[in-house]
């Protein structure tokens, strides 16, 4: 596989094969993270679980300390009331049928986050095969399905992410920029790993938390010593 220069010349910077203590990583993440924007630093870590059973599944949210550094679109499906507080919470969008019809003729998606009342999931159930596939149907579980839309919006804005097993067992999450430094990446990395380690399904078996790496947008990945 051929690499581009500034990736080339980050891959020979470290060891490949090594994995280092996170403050160590980070650092390496860091100096390696080159592209002219400022690049999301990834957190990926494989489990030692199998996603194709339901007692097994890894899901949940976390406020990260530090936010993600991204500014996330909010849209939020509901009427009356609860529009209205959604409107004055900050988020983007607000609406009700008319948003639906948005998504189905004019395939809409200038959203990151789609939070509904109970009471709308009906509504929104009409576009769930649009939804699904993209990760933005709202779920009770990661709290986008609730009735306090507001701290629902800002949470979702102060930086609240969703981590969740994919099919071969692995997390990928968004713990910050390049710009956060390191200090705050690693507040951000510990809040995350701690919150995954807690939500360890009883069933599991051996070793939970298989491999961590860490890596920038355009960098390379970082192997991690995750102890657990």
């Amino acid at each position: 596989m051929k690499y581009g220069k500034k990736y080339a010349e980050s891959i020979k910077s470290f060891d490949k094969t090594k994995q280092y203590e996170i403050e160590e990583a980070l650092e390496i993440v860091i100096s390696t993270a080159k592209a002219k924007f400022d690049e999301t630093i990834e957190f990926h870590t494989k489990l030692g679980v199998d996603p194709k059973q339901a007692d097994q599944q890894v899901r949940g949210v976390i406020v990260l300390p530090n936010g993600t550094g991204k500014n996330v679109k909010v849209l939020v499906i509901a009427k009356g009331e609860k529009a209205d507080v959604a409107q004055a919470a900050g988020a983007d969008y607000v609406g009700a049928e008319d948003m639906i019809a948005k998504i189905q003729k004019d395939n809409w998606f200038d959203f990151d986050v789609v939070i509904t009342t109970p009471d709308m999931m009906g509504v929104v159930g009409r576009i769930a095969k649009i939804l699904g596939p993209k990760g933005l149907m709202p779920n009770p579980k990661s709290g986008t399905v609730t009735m306090d839309v507001e701290k629902a919006i800002k949470d979702v804005k102060a930086g609240k992410v969703e981590y969740r097993l994919d099919k071969t067992a692995v997390i990928h999450c968004s713990i910050g920029k390049k710009s956060f430094g390191k200090e705050k990446l690693l507040e951000n990395y510990n809040a995350l790993l701690d919150a995954i380690i807690k939500a360890k399904p009883a069933a599991a078996k051996g070793q939970y938390i298989k491999s961590v790496a860490i890596a920038s947008t355009m960098g390379p990945g970082v192997k991690v010593n995750a102890k657990n």
